[in-house]
């Protein structure tokens, strides 16, 4: 275990823990054990210490700068007596330069007080001009009812602020559109309600003085594109009316916001980026979970059917969700407020349920204090939970990534993070949360046995002095801005002008609707042919959600993105709800709705898949004599074709039941690279190991892929084979799970070298002989993890590195 302070080099991020723009919540126990006091309790508990490296955050005090002479003295009071004295130097540098009229990103820590940045500037504008109107979007429900709860307490006359979303009643919805002046809602509603409705919306979109474009860094990837079209959307429309709107941006802490910010809207941004706010120090620690007796291995599984992790059959480390679950009920035990960080929703839940069942163990009705949060939940559960935690009835939560940027969090004592988030930027928005008053504070990483989780907690350095990503998003994708432009031509005739406000690839992309008789070309423009609306998701999840419902009552458990329906979702699968086991009867995709029945098996279900891949075209490459480097254009073929039930307390494989699921297609983009066949036998891989070294490589090169890029291996895809008829040789792809790609394999592709090297110093640094989940095993294999071949993999990416220049 090494330990050594945190720097303030160029490159590392700023993690501020208080803000003095935010009301303080002050509920819930007083302070527990000092950070350092309590890391020292939770390594206490096991025979081996189980942290590999302690980082110390320290804390840092505030730069205050004076009120902006603009600030209405009526809005200075409103703020002063919200407790907020005088803004930071951050907060009043953006606030500046939004209100002479540019386009501004303020890209600070978690709790840096961003939100006055935009507030000051929108609020004064509404206050001096009565007929002005904002609108606030935020990428999910919960953070934008969060910000309308902060502008309300402001008490300022006329503003009027009101949320506009799915959960809003039709009732209220005629009111805000004619009244209210600041109007939060998220990209969703403004792409199906607000811009489809811009005739009702005319007066609102007329007068429209800011957009405010909260948690920037989280569009990216396919979703990030689509919002970067519905701006544009929103920017033609307002420019229909009159109105050039100012735009301001909230990030975490990112690599090159600025770029990231303009690829968003379309539009010149400037960046502020020094942190002015003061800090509570974080005692940071990395934990990987200890390994486990080989025959201890199957009775230590946490329910499978609990972590969305669909491959454990050769665990060898203690599983993160156990361990976090043990730890969460150590800190609150300790009357410690912690908020444990769990990837999946299914991994939420059984966070939740182990650590309720623990605190109930050592006192009864004490794991009362303990609930899960993620989406999927109805509205009135979400409410529910945000106010418990709020008002301190709620001492544990363990919530998927839905309260990263959700309701204001000031107040807890403690974050476990269970399994690296994907970026820098998730890990320490996450770790942020954590900050009672500028006091101490804890947080940790708990990593899973994956590659990159591995890598990272034995290679502190890549999380602790490394650049925060960059922002990953490709406007361009023709999956992508087709739809967009058939949204727009909806909702007004495009033009020349409007393809050149939509950018690289527009014209293409309206020829090939033309061609399509989606659109038909007159003098005046492109008009849309159909009665009907385009159907277009956002989020790129694979269709609309499916709704689980219980079939003996009717009622509505809550939802599942329709492209993770056909794994968790299937006929015999078990499906958990707040700690309530159900097993499906019917999936029926058509209807999208899934019926189930409450039960508690004794086995878990795990769906297994196969998958077909065929080159489209290549865009790029790199002939590297034996080796060769290509990014291009995939179709791939994918069939959830059965699933496997196994003992819960044993992992015995019960039996395998088949299914009869319809096939997914995808075109996307993918990096591939191949070896020949002399190149591998002169490295000592042999004709029969050739097929396991593949498959060992690839996933070992998923998992390692999220160092590179935003994603997470739930994002990309692979598939790897000893003769591809495509290629003519071994080859190895990874593939971006969205249509159109999603801009990930570009940059695999952009840092080939480096990807490939931290992927082959992850294998071969693993304790393990033949292989195991920290290395070349992977949780979604459609395989079962076989064939692999562990020193073959690092022959296999051996060779590529020998010959692929830097």
């Amino acid at each position: 275990m090494t330990s050594n302070d945190f720097s303030s080099a160029r490159g590392t991020p700023r993690h501020d823990l208080e803000s003095s723009s935010a009301a303080t919540v002050s509920a819930g126990p007083g302070p527990g054990p000092a950070p350092a006091d309590l890391l020292r309790r939770l390594r206490a508990r096991g025979a081996a210490d189980p942290v590999t490296h302690v980082e110390r955050v320290p804390a840092r005090a505030g730069v205050p700068a004076p009120w902006p002479s603009w600030a209405p003295a009526e809005l200075r009071a409103a703020f002063t007596g919200r407790g907020v004295v005088a803004p930071w130097q951050h907060q009043a540098q953006a606030a500046n330069l939004a209100y002479e009229g540019q386009h501004v990103v303020v890209a600070t820590g978690t709790a840096s007080g961003k939100s006055l940045a935009y507030q000051l500037p929108a609020l004064a504008t509404l206050l001096a001009d009565p007929r002005a109107t904002v609108l606030y979007l935020a990428p999910t429900k919960a953070l934008a009812a969060d910000q309308l709860r902060a502008v309300a307490a402001l008490e300022l006359e006329g503003v009027r602020p009101a949320c506009y979303d799915g959960d809003t009643p039709r009732t209220e919805r005629e009111w805000i559109r004619r009244h209210s002046r600041f109007v939060l809602t998220n990209p969703d509603m403004l792409h199906h309600g607000i811009l489809p409705g811009h005739a009702q919306w005319s007066g609102f979109l007329r007068r429209l003085a800011y957009v405010v474009i909260d948690e920037c860094h989280t569009y990216r990837g396919v979703f990030g594109s689509h919002v970067a079209h519905v701006l544009r959307r929103l920017r033609r429309q307002c420019a229909r009316f009159g109105a050039t709107p100012v735009f301001v941006l909230a990030s975490a802490t990112s690599g090159d916001p600025a770029t990231a910010a303009g690829r968003l809207t379309g539009l010149p941004v400037t960046a502020v980026t020094e942190d002015a706010s003061p800090r509570g120090g974080v005692t940071f620690a990395l934990w990987e979970p200890p390994l486990l007796p080989p025959d201890s291995s199957a009775a230590s599984l946490v329910p499978p059917q609990a972590t969305g992790e669909h491959d454990e059959l050769h665990q060898v480390r203690r599983s993160a969700l156990r361990e976090t679950a043990d730890l969460l009920a150590d800190t609150v035990a300790e009357g410690v407020r912690t908020l444990a960080f769990v990837r999946s929703r299914k991994g939420a839940e059984v966070v939740a349920a182990n650590a309720r069942r623990a605190l109930d163990d050592a006192v009864p009705g004490l794991g009362d204090r303990v609930a899960a949060y993620r989406g999927g939940y109805l509205r009135e559960e979400r409410r529910e939970l945000e106010r418990a935690l709020l008002h301190g009835d709620l001492l544990g939560l363990a919530s998927t990534n839905a309260l990263e940027l959700g309701v204001d969090l000031v107040g807890l004592d403690a974050v476990l993070i269970c399994g690296y988030p994907g970026t820098r930027a998730s890990l320490w928005q996450q770790a942020g949360r954590a900050g009672r008053s500028g006091q101490e504070a804890l947080a940790v990483l708990v990593a899973r046995d994956d590659p990159l989780d591995t890598y990272l907690v034995h290679h502190p350095e890549a999380i602790f002095g490394a650049p925060v990503e960059a922002t990953v998003l490709d406007p361009a994708n023709p999956y992508v801005l087709a739809p967009q432009l058939a949204c727009a031509a909806v909702e007004a005739p495009l033009t020349p002008a409007d393809l050149t406000l939509f950018g690289e690839g527009a014209k293409e992309a309206v020829d090939q609707l033309v061609a399509a008789g989606a659109l038909r070309q007159r003098p005046t423009g492109w008009y849309w042919r159909h009665r009907e609306r385009p159907e277009v998701d956002l989020r790129g999840e694979g269709g609309a959600p499916v709704a689980v419902v219980e079939s003996s009552t009717g009622r509505l458990l809550g939802t599942v993105d329709g492209g993770s329906s056909h794994f968790l979702l299937h006929s015999g699968a078990v499906y958990l709800h707040q700690g309530v086991s159900y097993v499906v009867d019917q999936l029926d995709v058509v209807d999208g709705c899934a019926l189930v029945r409450a039960e508690e098996p004794d086995w878990s279900t795990h769906a297994r898949d196969v998958t077909d891949l065929s080159v489209v075209s290549v865009r790029s490459y790199v002939d590297a004599g034996p080796v060769g480097m290509f990014l291009g254009e995939v179709d791939v073929t994918s069939q959830v074709v059965s699933y496997q039930r196994r003992r819960i307390a044993t992992g015995e494989v019960i039996d395998t039941r088949p299914l009869d699921l319809p096939t997914r297609e995808l075109r996307t983009v993918a990096v591939w690279f191949t070896l020949s066949p002399q190149s591998l036998a002169a490295a000592g891989v042999q004709p029969a190991d050739v097929p396991g070294a593949l498959h060992a490589a690839e996933h070992a090169a998923i998992g390692l892929l999220p160092l590179m890029a935003t994603c997470d291996r739930w994002d990309i895809g692979g598939l790897s084979t000893a003769v591809h008829p495509d290629t003519e040789a071994p080859t190895v792809f990874v593939y971006d799970g969205h249509p159109g790609g999603a801009g990930f394999a570009e940059r695999a592709y952009g840092t080939a070298s480096a990807w490939l090297r931290a992927t082959r110093d992850a294998i071969a640094e693993c304790g393990c002989e033949t292989g195991c989940p920290s290395c070349v095993q992977s949780p979604k294999c459609g395989n079962g993890n076989n064939p692999l071949s562990k020193p073959d993999a690092i022959r296999v990416l051996d060779v590529v590195l020998t010959n692929l220049p830097d």
